[in-house]
């Protein structure tokens, strides 16, 4: 297995900062069900690391904060019967989830106002609706 998980183009965590546990899979299998250990835990710690720069570290501590146990993140994979696919997608889906922790936030949006097109777009639906909603009223007088 591949040591060092890269996150994307400068980030790379160290194969010594991951720890795998390995466990028996959950669900249906065959004969070989009670005795292979195919369902993989990756777990890395964000809090201690010395592979994340300080401002990623606080922004990836920030956004991951409902998963994080005591600093440390765990993704676990279960959905293959092999252990190395299920390693591999474990490391796949750490790697794209510290990815979206340390991704710079989005630039704020910018205010704008609607067009007058827009406007009257908008006020002519509603006349529409109304319109509409109105056929369908029951009036009295008309029997």
């Amino acid at each position: 297995m591949p040591g060092d998980l890269r996150v994307n183009s400068w980030l790379v965590i160290p194969a010594g900062e991951l720890h795998e546990r390995f466990s028996r899979s959950s669900g249906p299998g065959g004969q070989s069900v009670n005795t292979t250990d195919s369902r993989v835990e990756l777990s890395f710690d964000v809090l201690r690391s010395p592979a994340l720069p300080e401002r990623e570290r606080s922004r990836a501590l920030e956004r991951l904060a409902s998963r994080l146990t005591d600093g440390v993140v765990t993704v676990a994979a279960e959905n293959e019967r092999s252990q190395l696919m299920n390693r591999e997608a474990a490391r796949a889906r750490l790697a794209s989830l510290l990815r979206d922790s340390i991704a710079p936030p989005p630039p704020p949006r910018v205010a704008t106002r609607p067009t007058r097109r827009a406007r009257e777009r908008r006020l002519d639906a509603k006349r529409r609706r109304a319109q509409v909603k109105r056929n369908r009223r029951y009036e009295s007088g008309d029997q």
